[in-house]
Parts: C-alpha cells; structure tokens; sequence
C-alpha cells in the first residue's frame, strides 16, 4: 500500500511532466497505477491536478485536452497555419466515401458493411474497410446473428484521439433531415432483408 505523500504543487509536477513525455494519452487510471502508483494519491487529488493544467494551459499555445484514451497535450487548432509549416509533408487526403463509410459507423454503430451499403446506395469498397482497420479507427466488434454473421463494425479509442474526441457524444449533431432519412433507411425491412 502507497504511504508516500506529497503536495498538491508536485502532484501538478509530475502529472504534467508524465502527460508530456508519454508520447501517447494518458488515462487518470493508468497515471494512478504507474507514475504515481508508490504515492498516497485519491482520484480525486489527480481530478483536481488535471483540473488545474488545464486552467493553467488555458491561456498558452497548447492546451490539456481529453480523448478517447485518456489526457494529452495538443496544439491549439488557431496555430494550425503557422505549425504546418514544421513538416514538409501534407496531412493524408481521405476519399468522400472512405469518410462517409467512418461517419456512418461512428453515428450507427454497430453497423453491419451492408447496412452501410444501404445508407450510402453504393457498394463499399474493401479497400475502404481495410483502410480504416489498418488505421485503427474501426474494429470489429461482432457479427449480426443473421445467415452469414456479416461483421458489425464499430469505432476505437484511436478514432477518438485522431479526432480529439473524448467520447461519442462529442461528435456533432446530424442534421435531422439526414438523421430521419438514415434512419428511415434503416428501419425498412427490404433494406435489413438486402444487407443481412
């Protein structure tokens, strides 16, 4: 059992220290069990810790943000234009359907790839499926208990900090003109008969 106690300021410290060379998100729970595990430290001292970089980056160039994984450090999007120029090469450029293939499964998962066919009236490539696994933005997160156990796909942890989510209810609204069409869509019993 940790006994080692330390103050409010070096708990800061060290947080902040471990959240910057990590060189990957941070979870409260994984900074408790590794760079604090020997400390006497609550959830609620390090709630409290985060709490107070994230007041303190609030008026600086990078900023303590929550993802999918847990806390990390990331530049303020308002510096993008003068930051891109510290790499040579351009972000990747994603097809229209690579990206509406990811929106669909985002806002609908679990969602099976003909379900996805149906929403989008076109076929979905299998480089675009494969693309997103590679990337680790999807995983397969099951099979439809219909004939063919067709894979229902859903999003990762790593689509999350890509996107510099903290969870799916950061995604922003559909429109409910596309919301109620998709659903509708969905719903249609010809369509579930097509896709299953």
């Amino acid at each position: 059992m940790a006994t080692k106690r330390i103050s409010d300021e070096q708990l800061v410290e060290i947080i902040e220290a471990a959240i910057f060379v990590a060189g990957k998100p941070l979870s409260k729970r994984h900074l408790k069990e590794t760079v604090l595990a020997d400390l006497s430290v609550s959830m609620s001292r390090i709630n409290n810790a985060i709490e107070d970089i994230q007041i303190h980056y609030q008026t600086r160039g990078i900023k303590l943000v929550e993802v999918g994984s847990g806390y990390r450090f990331q530049a303020c999007a308002s510096l993008a234009p003068w930051l891109a120029n510290l790499w040579q090469e351009r972000a990747p450029k994603y097809s229209r359907a690579l990206l509406e293939t990811l929106s669909l499964i985002a806002y609908r998962q679990p969602i099976t790839r003909g379900e996805i066919e149906q929403v989008r009236g076109v076929t979905v490539g299998s480089g675009i499926i494969k693309t997103l696994l590679e990337r680790e933005w999807i995983r397969v997160a099951g099979h439809k208990e219909v004939p063919g156990r067709p894979a229902l796909y859903a999003t990762t942890s790593a689509f999350l900090d890509y996107f510099s989510l903290a969870g799916l209810d950061e995604l922003p609204p559909l429109p409910e003109l596309q919301e109620s069409k998709i659903n509708q869509l969905l719903s249609d019993p010809s369509v579930r008969e097509l896709s299953e």
